[in-house]
């Protein structure tokens, strides 16, 4: 199982690791919630756990990405990728297991 991060998206991981003073030891972790119009929410964030056990980890362009093993069964194969022009900007999650999806970016 493999989630895969666009070199851009790294770069704004790491812009935003350093904006935020961060620890370098910090992961993004990478998951998926029940809700929103679609079944699920992608769900970002920095946390300094890992348990190996749990969570399954990743290392795209430097940035040291983990989720918890639930959660890569429905991310598998997804690519995250960092999305800016004049109107918006953000993450954008490419999961080819998601059956539909939504300008929110909830997937199903």
């Amino acid at each position: 199982m493999t989630i895969a991060m666009t070199e851009r998206a790294a770069q704004e991981i790491q812009r935003v690791k350093e904006e935020q003073k961060l620890d370098d030891q910090m992961y993004l972790r990478v998951g998926v919630a029940g809700g929103g119009c679609s079944g699920f929410n992608y769900r970002l964030g920095f946390d300094k756990e890992f348990d190996d056990k749990k969570d399954s980890k990743y290392d795209c362009h430097g940035v040291q990405v983990v989720t918890d093993k639930k959660s890569a069964l429905y991310l598998d194969g997804t690519t995250i990728d960092w999305f800016e022009n004049v109107e918006r900007r953000g993450f954008t999650f490419d999961n080819p297991n998601a059956a539909r999806g939504c300008g929110c970016g909830s997937a199903s």
